[in-house]
């Protein structure tokens, strides 16, 4: 029942991201800070030029961490996506999933509260899910 439930919600606030797209928004309210597709090669030999983790990154530590011990695919989805659409306009250290290193050199991101409406949360939420998803960081 919970299974049915969750997806009803995750395909509920899929249609309220209608007409969004999430490329679109990562383009315009994440792309100055974070590189979409980066190797860990080419991101280490860059790090101090980088103003944020890669996205490809982003999504797999999140993805990593967010996960039920149900293992059902649109329920983690379902999660990642809260915790993004949540994150972006309120970013705490204490919720932050970086490794310390890149905490230490990056700190948290700025908050986009009043920057980024609920369809372009949704639809950027989505995005970074669905963009990443078997790609790995390395």
């Amino acid at each position: 029942m919970l299974k049915k439930s969750l997806l009803l919600l995750l395909c509920t606030g899929s249609l309220f991201a209608q007409g969004v797209d999430g490329y679109s928004v990562y383009k315009e309210k994440c792309a100055s800070c974070h590189v979409e597709v980066m190797s860990k090669t080419d991101a280490l030999h860059n790090f101090k030029n980088l103003k944020a983790p890669p996205m490809v990154e982003v999504s797999g530590r999140l993805k990593e961490n967010i996960k039920t011990t149900d293992e059902e695919d649109d329920v983690n989805r379902y999660l990642f996506i809260l915790f993004v659409k949540d994150y972006i306009v309120n970013p705490q250290l204490d919720n932050s999933m970086c490794n310390s290193g890149a905490i230490e050199h990056f700190g948290t991101m700025p908050s986009l509260k009043g920057k980024i409406n609920e369809d372009e949360k949704q639809a950027v939420a989505e995005w970074l899910y669905d963009r990443y998803e078997g790609v790995k960081f390395k």
